[in-house]
This record gives structure tokens, C-alpha cells and sequence, in this order.
């Protein structure tokens, strides 16, 4: 599956209890959501949340955003793929070098072993927050992957994306990012929230906060409303091919299926 100008994923944490994930799939695909994401943590799999909203959603994309490399090498990863059944041809695998370094060399080197491993309409995604790593991702992924921008520049890293798809030759990868979204009540409060935490988890995101200059609050979407939900995200699909909603409300039914009605393409 491929992106188009109004193609919109919906994003969520990893760990959500599968019958719930299951519900939330089958109804973002009746919303017409081109894809459905699962970030990773040390203590629930994406990929495993993944397999949950494929079980309700089967005819659209699922993607991983990201399999930091310090936990999953590409082995693990293809393997991992294989035991839970998920159908390559609707993955989108992002990868990150989480705390190895040097990044640029890590990422390259997993991309091309991932080719050898994964079937050929897998899709292979490198997550950046840096120009180098976004020229990266026009050189040898499928779509790279943003975190916390602006649309601004957003639109200044998918240069970067043109210009190293330029010198490899080779056509322009997509262009997704993640766009936090939170709605109803109380929701400038916990975009507020979610980006204290992020400004602060280490020196590489306090630099990147730092270099955008903005109070705190405004990277991403807070509403009470779907027209002021929509009205938000309208920028960041003028900047970008896939916005992916990453959905900030409590894991309940209700809390998530507001979010994912109010941001419905």
C-alpha cells in the first residue's frame, strides 16, 4: 500500500490488550486510516501489537515505528516477523540505531541486511530527527520516518530526503511523521505533558526541542473538537506524505476511539 495527498496511519503505544487493539484496528480501518503504527518498548513488542490490530484490520497497512538496534537485530526482527504471521507485504519496518553509534553506518548496514532477510514489497523505514539521517533514508529506505517536528521542518528534513535520493539515484522515499494528537478535555494539557518528558529524556532531544525554539505545547495537535483537530493537522499534510496520528489518550476503548474519529482522514 502507498501513500496518497490525504493518506493519514494512527499510531499507538505498544502493549495494548490485544482484544482492545483488535476493536481499534477494525474500526480505524472503517475510518479509512491508510495504515496502523505501533512504537516498541523495552517491555511490550510492537510487532506483537501489531499482529493484535492485524487480527482486526486486514486490509490495510501496519507499520512499526521504531525497532531500536540496540534491542532487535535484523535476524531477530525477520524471525520475530515469522512467529507472530504477519503478512510482509503490509509491513512497514522502521529501524533506529536507539544507543549504538555511529548512526549513519549502523543504519545502512542494517537496511541492506533487512533486504536480504525480508521479502521485496516489505517496506524498510529509518527513523531521523538530523539532516544526515534523513539523506540517510532517501539513499537506501523506503520512508523515513519523523519524531516531534514542526511542519515547517518537516518540510526542510523532506529536502534532505530528496537530496540523498538524488545522489543515490534512485526515486524519493516517502516522507511520514509521527503527529501527536490529543482531544477532548484536558488535551493541551497532556501534549504538554508528553512533550516535557520527550524535551528531557536526553542531550540529542533537548538539543532538537532546543534548535525548534517553541513553548512547550506546540509540537502536535490538542482540540476539543474534529474541525479544530483538522483544522490542526492540515500543515502537516501540506509538509509531509504520511502524518501518522500517534494518539495520546488513556488505553481504554473510549478514550482511543475519540481520538482516532476526531482525526480521521
Amino acid at each position: 500500500m502507498t501513500s496518497t495527498p490525504t493518506s493519514r496511519g494512527l499510531g499507538i503505544n505498544a502493549g495494548l490488550e490485544a482484544g482492545l487493539a483488535r476493536e481499534l484496528g477494525a474500526h480505524c480501518e472503517s475510518l479509512g486510516y491508510h495504515s496502523l503504527w505501533s512504537n516498541d518498548e523495552p517491555a511490550a513488542s510492537g510487532l506483537e501489537t501489531l499482529a493484535h490490530l492485524a487480527a482486526g484490520a486486514p486490509r490495510i497497512g501496519l507499520g512499526v515505528g521504531v525497532l531500536p538496534l540496540d534491542r532487535h537485530d535484523p535476524a531477530q526482527i525477520g524471525a520475530e516477523i515469522d512467529r507472530l504471521g504477519i503478512d510482509p507485504a503490509k509491513l512497514w519496518i522502521g529501524i533506529g540505531s536507539g544507543q549504538l553509534r555511529p548512526q549513519v553506518d549502523l543504519l545502512r548496514r542494517a537496511v541492506a541486511e533487512l533486504r536480504e532477510i525480508l521479502p521485496a514489497e516489505t517496506r524498510i523505514v529509518v527513523a531521523a530527527m538530523r539532516p544526515r539521517l534523513c539523506r540517510l533514508g532517501g539513499a537506501v529506505a523506503d520512508a523515513v520516518l519523523l519524531n516531534w517536528m514542526l511542519p515547517d521542518h518537516a518540510a526542510e528534513a523532506g529536502r534532505r530526503l530528496q537530496e540523498g535520493a538524488t545522489d543515490a539515484g534512485r526515486a524519493v522515499p516517502i516522507l511520514a511523521s509521527y503527529v501527536r494528537v490529543a482531544v477532548g478535555s484536558g488535551s493541551r494539557q497532556r501534549l504538554r505533558d508528553e512533550e516535557r518528558h520527550y524535551r528531557n529524556i536526553d542531550e540529542r532531544h533537548r538539543r532538537h526541542f532546543g534548535a525548534m525554539d517553541v513553548r512547550l505545547g506546540s509540537v502536535g495537535v490538542a482540540a476539543p473538537t474534529r474541525p479544530e483537530v483538522q483544522e490542526q493537522l492540515a500543515p502537516y499534510h501540506s509538509a509531509l506524505d504520511l502524518p501518522i496520528v500517534r494518539v495520546l489518550a488513556n488505553p481504554d476503548a473510549t478514550s482511543l476511539t475519540a481520538v482516532a474519529e476526531a482525526a480521521a482522514p
